[in-house]
């Protein structure tokens, strides 16, 4: 079982954060225009295969995290923004791509953070059309949104996803799309979470009829196992779909999530890539599901009306980075090119294995400037 501490340093989360900057800012001047996914042997160019094109939006996202945390007027504040403005408008082709179900992945760092720190009513335009691009994957007999691989298979990943959705809805004022992105909210309740709040990868439907047929899994270690980064998307997706429509249901599931994560985690909270994975492959833990985690429990922490339950999910949440930071930061290493080491990909396919991933470095940063602005800085 996991162990909350709240008494890590504000100076660690602080110190980590910079050196994040650090390696974000070599790795766009050894390849600028180049947006990457996992490392391979700690570099992050190669040729193996991505399977698809979903970590486009976290580089950006990175950059506008940074953006925002240096002093505005800066030469540093001007460089953060006109790199994060080069990899944002980039992806803008991307908001009519109806070939993937990632499309929060893609705008919500990149345009949605631009959007924050500027107002320009044109970003929120692009926004609101990815949402309605993403809106066209849903299935209205199984009342789902549709993930990549096939027409009839629902991704708990959908979830880190369907927030685009809701802002869209909101922000056009679009009844449909608020009931298209709450149904796909609901179903993945129903049939992905399980009564003790652990997850399933994959739920298969019946085309035909709707119905839900079974659990599956692309990349946990069996259908009914609990792959640990489905379990984050869920615990961070679920609350977000709260913070947005205000389901107490939502709620409740990411706090049921949280729960089981917390009870399922070792002492330190870094989780193995499935938390029924065998014993022989068990001491393969993935970073960036606890990077997830902890922004996720971060959300949870903020959402919470029981101050309680808030101090449990921000001494959870710091628990987490605390092991990240002192145990799994790349450092000064040269070499090794990413900021958070232990990273899994896909571990049937073998991408990035116990490397560097992009959602990883992402996640982990968000839950470090969210840790230091409830620590004051």
């Amino acid at each position: 079982m996991m162990e909350p501490n709240a008494n890590f340093s504000s100076d660690l989360f602080h110190d980590a954060l910079l050196h994040a900057q650090e390696k974000v800012r070599r790795l766009l001047e050894k390849y600028p225009g180049f947006y990457p996914m996992y490392t391979f042997r700690g570099r992050w160019k190669h040729d193996l295969p991505a399977w698809t094109r979903w970590c486009d939006g976290f580089l950006p996202g990175l950059m506008w995290i940074f953006q925002s945390r240096r002093p505005q007027g800066s030469d540093d504040e001007r460089w953060w923004f006109e790199k994060a403005v080069e990899y944002s408008e980039r992806l803008e082709p991307r908001k009519a791509d109806r070939e993937v179900h990632d499309l929060g992945f893609l705008f919500m760092p990149s345009y949605g953070r631009w959007h924050k720190a500027t107002g320009d009513p044109r970003l929120r335009e692009v926004l609101i059309e990815a949402g309605r691009t993403l809106a066209l994957r849903y299935s209205s007999k199984g009342r789902f949104l549709r993930s990549f691989l096939a027409p009839d298979s629902l991704f708990i990943d959908i979830m880190m996803n369907v927030g685009l959705i809701f802002y869209a809805a909101r922000e056009a004022r679009d009844p449909v799309l608020q009931e298209i992105a709450t149904a796909h909210c609901l179903t993945t309740r129903r049939v992905l979470v399980r009564g003790d709040g652990s997850t399933a990868h994959e739920g298969l439907f019946d085309l035909e009829s709707g119905a839900f047929l079974r659990q599956s899994t692309q990349q946990g270690f069996r259908p009914d196992s609990c792959w640990s980064r489905g379990l984050a998307w869920a615990i961070y997706g679920f609350c977000e779909a709260y913070e947005y429509c205000g389901d107490a249901r939502f709620l409740r599931t990411a706090q049921g999530c949280a729960e089981y994560y917390a009870e399922s985690c070792p002492p330190n909270g870094v989780p193995p890539w499935d938390f029924d994975a065998p014993d022989d492959s068990r001491t393969l833990a993935d970073t960036s599901a606890a990077a997830i985690a902890a922004a996720g429990l971060l959300r949870l922490a903020d959402a919470a009306s029981d101050a309680g339950q808030k101090r449990l999910h921000q001494a959870r949440a710091w628990q987490i980075l605390g092991t990240l930071c002192q145990r799994y930061l790349a450092g000064s290493e040269p070499a090794w090119e990413g900021i958070l080491k232990g990273g899994v990909y896909h571990r049937h396919k073998g991408l990035g294995v116990d490397e560097s991933v992009m959602w990883g470095e992402y996640f982990f940063v968000e839950a470090l400037d969210r840790a230091l602005k409830g620590q004051g800085r």
